[in-house]
């Protein structure tokens, strides 16, 4: 039987979410302070909005429409975090064995939210009767 799941963070996608953020967290403290504004807000920001949407979704469960649209946006914000981890390799602030890893675990949790958007019932808290 599988695991009963009460909160967000028994969710693997969360918890994936988190380490991920966490990730660019330490990262992004060695980047130029010129960049604290610009690309190191960016990549805090889109990052750590990942996990407050799927946090979000889940207290959503009730409404189908509502739970999808904030995974959808976790989706998005987990995309948008890709693009500024490219940036920050174009720029030369990360490895590229750095950017291979946190591309790979935002690969991860994007397919893990493609999942959950195209079987939303399964998550959905359905009213007792």
């Amino acid at each position: 039987m599988a695991e009963r799941i009460n909160n967000y963070k028994a969710l693997r996608v969360y918890q994936n979410a988190l380490d991920a953020a966490m990730k660019v967290f330490e990262l992004s403290k060695s980047f130029p302070k010129e960049e604290k504004y610009s690309l190191v807000d960016q990549m805090r920001r889109s990052s750590r909005s990942v996990c407050s949407n799927i946090a979000e979704a889940w207290r959503k469960r009730r409404y189908e429409g509502a739970f999808v649209s904030k995974l959808s946006d976790a989706e998005t914000e987990a995309c948008e975090t890709q693009v500024w981890i490219e940036f920050a390799w174009r720029c030369k602030y990360v490895s590229e064995l750095e950017v291979k890893a946190l591309d790979g675990a935002y690969d991860h949790i994007l397919a893990q939210l493609v999942t959950m958007i195209d079987s939303p019932r399964k998550w959905l808290v359905h009213a007792k009767k």
